[in-house]
């Protein structure tokens, strides 16, 4: 995958309820082929606490929907159903829960991993919770 493919522009993130509704938009189209992951990186300011949630596709499909706690080392897998994408835009409807334990002061970033490696770390998130 070059570098041109698939790059993470913008992601934002809202909370509806008990939904936390993450958008991650895309340069050009999601990759039709190879692994492709978006996600989150959420963590307290010293990242003694983190979360990461992620959104995984396989040869242009989504695979896996998923979040993942640090603190307890436990993984949670999601419907797909909560997974929207057409184009070069990616919607999760993750369950607001997966982010609970953080504080009010947190920081988070959104990633992408393209055939398992990282391919873009650190972007920022646009926040509305």
């Amino acid at each position: 995958m070059s570098s041109q493919e698939a790059l993470l522009k913008k992601a934002s993130i809202a909370a509806k309820e008990s939904t936390l509704v993450a958008q991650f938009d895309i340069e050009g189209n999601i990759p039709g082929s190879g692994a492709y992951v978006v996600g989150l990186l959420a963590a307290d300011p010293d990242y003694s606490s983190q979360r990461r949630l992620g959104i995984e596709f396989m040869n242009g499909e989504a695979i896996a929907f998923y979040s993942f706690n640090h603190d307890q080392g436990t993984e949670e897998n999601y419907d797909l159903s909560g997974v929207e994408h057409s184009g070069n835009t990616i919607t999760g409807h993750f369950p607001l829960s997966a982010i609970n334990g953080l504080g009010k002061p947190h920081v988070m970033t959104a990633f992408s991993d393209a055939d398992g490696r990282e391919f873009q770390a650190g972007v920022e998130v646009a926040e509305d919770l």
